[in-house]
């Protein structure tokens, strides 16, 4: 990942004007680091396939990254979760304002397709990445899961309607970094097992962050923590000790299922998985 955040820090968006801060607060959450889990995903298949490609694969790698920050910015607004603190720092409308923050998160949005086109990959490569991130990152995932989630609030939901929420709003955008990867390597029989995969990652995810942020300080968690309540978590609809049980249900699950995938695959993404899939039991 080091040549990522290499990679990360040259292709930052930085724009001439005289606005005060504008290009500041473009790059503010991008260096503010973060688990870069989505983009470690992605390069780990590719690594695995054809480390030759790995210079070539930042490209999609840091589409991804910017797509999940602008999320996560828009996350925090105070319309959504009203969040002051995100990867251990203020927010960007603390900092600034909520008309930078929402502008910069439309900029981050719309600047992952700009860098995704300029990959240096074939044609039919290109749209495919470009159709993947766009499905699993638009209306028919992460933005249908956030309408959901803050559409219901105060509103108990039933455990399969979480699911696909965060099946939404979480799972789909790590899915789609797995699949990215295959794609990229010319994997395309691979692509739907680890997209299947990755949906299932990113639920357990999903209800890992839930239990962390009732378990974790909001230092520890590096974001404001004990600010579910009102929301449809797992912890709150199913309480902690079901959902650990869910959790390590799935942890198992999971763990089984990257056995049986090719050796070099497991020896890429072992590293990285099984830390990410044992997290909730640290």
């Amino acid at each position: 990942m080091q040549k990522f955040e290499q990679f990360l820090l040259e292709h930052l968006p930085i724009s001439q004007s005289f606005h005060p801060h504008y290009e500041a607060a473009l790059q503010e959450m991008l260096k503010a680091g973060g688990k870069r889990f989505r983009p470690a995903l992605l390069l780990g298949v590719v690594k695995a396939y054809n480390p030759l490609m790995l210079q070539s694969a930042n490209y999609a790698a840091y589409a991804i990254e910017l797509l999940h920050t602008y999320s996560l910015i828009h996350d925090d607004l105070p319309a959504m979760d009203n969040s002051p603190l995100r990867r251990g720092k203020p927010t960007l409308h603390v900092i600034y304002d909520e008309v930078t923050a929402i502008l910069v998160g439309d900029a981050l949005n719309t600047y992952a397709f700009e860098v995704l086109s300029n990959a240096p990959f074939s044609d039919y490569t290109r749209v495919k990445l470009i159709q993947e991130l766009a499905y699993n990152g638009g209306l028919n995932g992460m933005v249908l899961g956030q309408a959901i989630d803050c559409h219901f609030e105060n509103q108990p939901l039933s455990v399969e309607d979480i699911k696909f929420l965060h099946t939404n709003k979480t799972a789909k955008l790590i899915a789609a970094s797995l699949k990215m990867g295959a794609i990229i390597v010319g994997k395309e029989d691979l692509a739907k097992e680890l997209y299947d995969f990755g949906i299932e990652l990113g639920v357990l995810f999903q209800i890992q962050d839930d239990i962390l942020d009732v378990t974790q300080s909001s230092q520890e968690a590096g974001k404001l923590t004990n600010n579910d309540e009102d929301k449809n978590s797992f912890v709150t609809i199913l309480g902690l000790e079901k959902s650990l049980e869910e959790a390590n249900a799935l942890a198992s699950k999971l763990l089984a299922q990257l056995q049986t995938f090719e050796t070099q695959l497991q020896e890429e993404l072992s590293p990285l998985l099984v830390k990410y899939i044992n997290r909730h039991k640290g």
